[in-house]
C-alpha cells in the first residue's frame, strides 16, 4: 500500500496538500468564530429586546396596581367613610340606612374601574359594613393578612386568590382615621377580576408571560403548564416540552411582583440558520477557489523542477542533454543554469577522457612496438661480447657486458620491476662508474660503503645513479687532476631511516648558488646543477612521489668551494611510509 502511495509523494502534491490543509483550517476557524460571534450578538440583542419588553410589561402592571391603590386611597379618605368608621370606633354602630348609603357610594367608585369586582369595608373590630351579608373580616381572610395590613400602615397589601371564590384575587388596605391621629379605623378589602392583569398579545408565537406576586403565587399567565420549574430556574435558557426558551425576568420595586418572559430560541435566533448556511456556502466556494489557485500555483512552481528532473533522469540513463531555458523564478533559473553548466563541463570531461584513452591506446601500441628495439640492442651487445671474448679482448668484452647490463637494468619494465634493493641499485651504480672510468682513466676513482644489514632495504630503481652521474660529470669532470666519488649508505640519526650520500672532490659551489638551486628544486624547476639533464629534479620529484608521508622528503646539498660537494637524501627503511617505518624498524 505504501509503495502504491509513494508515487504520489511529489513536491507538487506536498505543496498542494499544505495549501489546502492551511486554507481548510483558516476557513473552519474563521467560519466557527464568525458563527459564534454573530450568534452571541444576536442572542445578546434578543435578550436586551426581551428585557425591554419585560420592563414595559412590568410598568404596565405597576400602572394597573397604582390605579387600584389610588382608588382604595380615595375610598379610605372619603369623609363619609371616615366619619362612619370613626363612629364605629366610638361604639356608635351604623344604621341599615347608613350602610345602604355606603353601598351606593362604593358603587360610584367602582364605576371608574373595571378591574375591581367588589369592594368590602370593615370596622376596626372586623365587623362588616358593606356588603350587607354581615360576615366578619377574620372569617373572610386569615388573621395573618389582617396583621400584615396593620403593619403596612395604610398601604395596599396583596393577598392573592380569594378563599371563597378562587377565580378572583383579594387585596386589603387599613383605613387610618385622619381626625384621630391616623389610628386604625377599619379595613377595605378589594375583590379583583383576574382579567384585569391579563397580558396583551405577545410579540412572537409561542412566547409566554407569567406574573407572580411576592410569594411566587401566580397572578396572570398565558402558560398552561406548571410554572414552578420556571420560577426555580436560574439559567438564562431552559427546555420546555422539547423546545428551548430564553428566560428573562423582571421584578417590580413597587409591587414586589416578578414578571417572567419565555421566548422561543428558534424565533429570536431564526437568522442564525441563514447565517450558518451562508458561512457554509461561503466556505465551500472559498475552498473551491483556493483549491483551484493552489493547484495552479503548485503546478507553476513544480513544473520547471519536474522538467529538470526528467532531463536529469535521462542523464542517469547515459544521455547528457541540456535543459531548455525556462521562464520561472530566479532560484529555479539558477538551478537550471547550474545543471546546464554541469552538463557542459561533464561533456567536456568525457571528451577529454575519451581523447586521453585514444592517446593511451596509441601510446601502448607504440610501447609494444618499441620493445622490439631494446631486445634487438641486448642481442647485438651480447653478440659483440662473445665476439670480443673469442678474440681475447677481455677489457672491451667486459665493457660491452657492463653496457648491456646497464641497458637491461634501465630499460626493463618499470611496472613489473619498480622497486629494487639497495644492493641491486649500487651494483648498477658500479657498472656505470666502470664505464665512466674508461672515459676519465686513472684520474677517476670511487668507493661504495654500505653495511651488510642495509643491502636488502627496498628503494625505487635509478634513484642513486642520477646523483652519481652529476657527481662524475660536474665534480670529477670539471676538476683538473684526479677526482674521487664516494657513495655512502648508513643509518640516519632519525630512527627508522637510512641516509644515502654521494660525495665528490670536485670544485664545489658557492653558498648563494646552493640556495638558488634549493629554491628552484622546491618549485620543481631545476633539472641539474648547471641546468641540463634530468638528475636532481628527477630524483627530487620521485622522492616526493614515492614517499608522500616522508617528513624528510627532498634532496639536501652541501658544498665548499675547491673542496667538493655532498648530495644526500633520507628514506624510510620500509616501503610503508615514514610513520610505519619508524615503528616497524624499531620493533624489528
Amino acid at each position: 500500500m505504501w509503495i502504491k502511495l509513494g508515487r504520489y509523494n511529489t513536491l507538487r502534491n506536498q505543496i498542494l496538500l499544505v495549501f489546502i490543509t492551511v486554507m481548510t483550517i483558516v476557513l473552519c476557524f474563521v467560519g466557527i468564530m464568525t458563527y459564534f460571534i454573530v450568534s452571541t450578538l444576536l442572542q445578546d440583542n434578543a435578550e436586551k429586546q426581551i428585557q425591554q419588553t419585560a420592563v414595559e410589561a412590568n410598568g404596565r402592571m405597576e400602572s394597573l396596581h397604582q390605579q387600584i391603590d389610588l382608588l382604595t386611597r380615595q375610598v379610605a379618605t372619603n369623609s363619609t367613610i371616615q366619619q362612619m368608621l370613626q363612629d364605629e370606633s366610638q361604639g356608635k354602630l351604623a344604621s341599615f340606612q347608613q350602610r345602604q348609603a355606603l353601598v351606593r357610594l362604593s358603587n360610584e367608585y367602582l364605576t371608574y374601574t373595571n378591574g375591581i369586582n367588589n369592594l368590602e369595608i370593615y370596622s376596626a373590630d372586623n365587623r362588616k359594613l358593606i356588603p350587607l351579608d354581615g360576615e366578619a373580616l377574620n372569617k373572610r381572610i386569615s388573621q395573618s393578612w389582617i396583621s400584615e395590613a396593620d403593619r403596612a400602615e395604610g398601604k395596599l397589601v396583596w393577598i392573592g386568590q380569594d378563599p371563597n371564590e378562587p377565580y378572583y384575587y383579594l387585596a386589603i388596605r387599613r383605613v387610618s382615621l385622619i381626625d384621630r391621629w391616623f389610628s386604625k379605623g377599619g379595613y377595605i378589602v378589594l375583590q379583583i377580576n383576574p382579567n384585569y392583569f391579563e397580558f396583551s398579545e405577545t410579540r412572537l408565537n409561542n412566547e409566554y408571560m407569567i406574573l407572580v406576586d411576592q410569594n411566587n403565587k401566580q397572578i396572570s399567565s398565558n402558560y398552561n403548564g406548571d410554572i414552578s420549574p420556571i420560577i426555580k430556574e436560574k439559567e438564562k435558557t431552559l427546555t420546555l416540552n422539547g423546545s428551548d426558551f430564553m428566560l428573562v425576568k423582571q421584578t417590580s420595586s413597587i409591587t414586589g411582583w416578578t414578571l417572567y418572559i419565555l421566548t422561543p430560541v428558534n424565533e429570536v435566533m431564526g437568522g442564525i440558520t441563514v447565517l450558518r448556511a451562508a458561512i457554509l456556502l461561503s466556505g465551500v466556494f472559498g475552498f473551491l477557489i483556493f483549491s483551484f489557485f493552489a493547484v495552479f500555483l503548485s503546478t507553476m512552481i513544480t513544473k520547471p523542477i519536474f522538467r529538470l528532473t526528467k532531463t536529469m533522469k535521462k542523464a542517469s540513463e547515459g544521455e547528457l542533454t541540456l535543459n531548455p531555458q525556462i521562464s520561472s523564478t530566479i532560484e529555479i533559473n539558477r538551478l537550471n543554469e547550474s545543471y546546464n553548466q554541469l552538463v557542459e563541463n561533464t561533456n567536456e570531461l568525457i571528451q577529454v577522457v575519451y581523447e586521453k584513452e585514444i592517446l593511451k591506446s596509441h601510446a601502448e601500441l607504440k610501447a609494444l612496438q618499441s620493445q622490439i628495439n631494446p631486445h634487438f640492442l641486448f642481442n647485438t651487445l651480447d653478440a659483440m661480447y662473445w665476439s670480443l671474448d673469442e678474440k681475447g679482448e677481455d677489457e672491451l668484452a667486459e665493457t660491452v657486458l657492463a653496457m648491456s647490463e646497464l641497458f637491461r637494468y634501465t630499460i626493463s619494465n618499470q611496472k613489473l620491476d619498480e622497486w629494487v634493493t639497495i644492493k641491486q641499485e649500487l651494483e648498477h651504480v658500479e657498472l656505470y662508474m666502470q664505464l665512466m672510468k674508461m672515459r676519465f682513466g686513472e684520474r677517476f676513482t670511487w668507493q661504495v660503503s654500505i653495511p651488510s644489514e642495509l643491502e636488502t632495504v627496498p628503494i625505487p630503481k635509478l634513484l642513486i645513479q642520477p646523483i652519481v652521474e652529476n657527481a662524475i660529470l660536474h665534480g670529477v669532470g670539471n676538476k683538473v687532476g684526479s677526482g674521487f666519488v664516494h657513495v655512502i649508505v648508513e643509518l640516519s640519526s632519525h630512527p627508522g631511516y637510512i641516509k644515502i650520500s654521494v660525495l665528490d672532490t670536485g670544485p664545489g659551489m658557492e653558498t648563494d648558488t646552493i640556495k638558488k638551486i634549493k629554491g628552484l628544486l622546491d618549485k620543481g624547476k631545476v633539472s641539474s646543477l648547471k641546468g641540463n639533464g634530468m638528475a636532481l629534479s628527477n630524483v627530487n620529484k620521485r622522492l616526493n612521489l614515492y614517499y608522500k608521508q616522508h617528513e624528510l622528503n627532498g634532496i639536501n646539498i652541501s658544498s665548499k668551494r675547491n673542496e667538493g660537494t655532498c648530495v644526500s637524501f633520507q628514506i624510510p627503511i620500509n616501503r610503508g611510509g615514514a610513520y610505519a617505518e619508524k615503528n616497524n624498524f624499531n620493533r624489528g
